[in-house]
């Protein structure tokens, strides 16, 4: 269930709210955890745009944008962790309709630490979230089967 933080000079993204959808939309599916409300709910994008002369580099340049995506302990394994960086630094890219910002393009991945993941006012473990999935999984089986058969 990643938060993925997208700063950028404001202007930069034509649609900022459709940029959140497809960066959370990415990452879920590059973790390839079960479409279920728990992290269908759970994974966002948050787009900050930032005002002119607020970010810069070393030599004044103000055309970088910076993605940050916090997961939980463990949730990228290394071929994942190259999944997330090179598609969202292509999705920012297209976004912003510049393919040169590719370039320009910072990804920092962070891991919370266990139990360093807050949920429904719970700080959670990985096994705590993985039983709460399991649990969702349990309880949205249990409701198809009772609708199938309600319907005969």
């Amino acid at each position: 269930m990643p938060m993925i933080d997208v700063y950028a000079t404001a202007g930069t993204f034509a649609d900022t709210h459709q940029l959140a959808i497809d960066l959370a939309t990415t990452v879920m599916s590059i973790e390839q955890v079960p479409d279920i409300p728990m992290f269908r709910q759970n994974t966002a994008g948050f787009v900050h745009e930032l005002p002119s002369g607020a970010l810069s580099n070393v030599d004044g340049d103000t055309n970088y944008v910076r993605v940050q995506v916090l997961t939980n302990a463990g949730a990228l394994d290394r071929d994942k962790q190259v999944a997330v960086v090179r598609q969202l630094t292509d999705l920012v890219a297209a976004a912003a309709g510049d393919p040169t910002l590719v370039d320009r393009t910072w990804v920092l991945l962070t891991e919370a630490v266990a139990g360093g993941w807050g949920l429904s006012g719970h700080a959670n473990t990985n096994d705590e979230l993985v039983a709460a999935a399991r649990a969702q999984i349990g309880q949205l089986q249990a409701a198809a089967v009772a609708g199938a058969a309600s319907q005969v």
